[in-house]
């Protein structure tokens, strides 16, 4: 009887969040500063595209603050065991904190500026370990804070970066490795990218390591590709496999096609290009779902205006494995996957930006049970 009278809570809350969240995006509209990858005539709808999916509820959206113009998320485990989550907001230049299993708004980090600790355009953000790296597009930067405290760090690109957005970060070296993709457009036209000989450097690696006297960065590579197949028009997101040494990279230039290239761990295109048909609206953020025998599957967002589709693809083989959307959630810009399980999300939880304005958050299981996809340890 306990556990009736809570599935009829929970059902009656999501329901009661999901109007909520419709209601709201009925009547209100995110601040407006576009970018390259919104230089569409028109706005791309499902409801009109034919795309096969599947219907995913969702956990829980947070409420909507359309003043933030809110980007990417990533999320944090507390030494309490409780998940944080971490949202970039580009309009209000901070990151904004919610509790990772209710949703709730927990405080706000940042502010305009451009000393250590404030922000300016926050964009791609990714946590590992107790960091939390941000990619600043207006400060030309990658920040990193240390967390509980969001005690700035260091940050570094400023001499190299020109209009930086995306990021991948791991463990390499005795410190961490980050690749973060540079956006530079035409100087005569921001909507336009550049010609193909100047996109060798759409992507920077740094090297980042705390060797005893303070944080210390170096550039190590700047790369991409400049052939018609394998070149990154227009770049954002990015987002690396180590066991497969391959780095997936959404081409958003939806003139030549949208869609995602595989490139090699050492920034050299294979040749291989993933969802060619399937990206009807714009390839947008990505994550990996990874088990330890090196399978698992690959989530990349297509940014329709009125619902988001999440097409999901094999880790290994890099086949299409099917594609799902949810109820509200629209026009996803960055996605975050924290296959860590709790009492909330036993089966981890997948995160995604709402029309600018709100995270929403999937039960891994239920997405797992609609697709049929493999269990595994992570």
């Amino acid at each position: 009887m306990i556990a009736t009278r809570t599935r009829l809570h929970t059902t009656l809350l999501h329901t009661t969040l999901l109007a909520s969240a419709l209601a709201l995006t009925a009547c209100a509209s995110a601040p407006v500063d576009r970018e390259a990858d919104e230089a569409l005539l028109k706005d791309p709808l499902l409801s009109e595209a034919k795309v096969a999916h599947q219907v995913v509820p969702e956990a829980f959206i947070t409420a909507l603050t359309p003043a933030d113009n809110l980007d990417s998320p990533a999320s944090w485990s507390a030494p309490d065991g409780s998940r944080w989550l971490i949202a970039t907001a580009k309009a209000t230049h901070a990151l904004v904190v919610f509790d990772g299993d209710s949703g709730k708004r927990l405080r706000v980090v940042g502010g305009k500026g451009k000393a250590l600790g404030k922000l300016d355009r926050p964009n791609g953000i990714s946590v590992v370990d107790d960091l939390v790296f941000v990619v600043e597009r207006d400060n030309r930067r990658v920040q990193v804070f240390a967390l509980p405290d969001f005690t700035p760090l260091t940050s570094f690109g400023q001499d190299e970066l020109r209009e930086p957005y995306g990021l991948w970060v791991r463990k390499h070296d005795g410190g961490y490795e980050v690749v973060v993709s540079d956006n530079y457009m035409s100087p005569a036209n921001k909507d336009v990218p550049p010609p193909l000989a100047e996109l060798g450097q759409r992507f920077r690696r740094y090297q980042l390591n705390n060797a005893g006297q303070g944080w210390q960065s170096r550039l190590t590579q700047s790369f991409g590709d400049t052939s018609d197949a394998g070149a990154i028009r227009i770049a954002e997101s990015v987002f690396g496999d180590e066991a497969h040494a391959r780095l997936m990279i959404a081409e958003e230039d939806v003139a030549v096609g949208t869609q995602l290239r595989e490139y090699g761990m050492d920034g050299r295109y294979r040749g291989r290009n993933v969802g060619s048909g399937l990206f009807k609206a714009q390839a947008e953020g990505m994550t990996l779902f990874a088990c330890k025998d090196g399978s698992g599957y690959w989530i990349a967002t297509d940014q329709f205006k009125d619902r988001s589709v999440f097409q999901v693809f094999d880790r290994q083989s890099l086949a299409h494995v099917g594609a799902f959307a949810g109820r509200v959630t629209a026009n996803t810009d960055g996605v975050w996957l924290d296959q860590r399980g709790d009492a909330r999300f036993p089966g981890g939880v997948f995160y995604a930006l709402h029309d600018d304005q709100a995270v929403a958050a999937f039960d891994w299981r239920d997405i797992a049970r609609t697709l049929r996809l493999k269990e595994c340890a992570p």
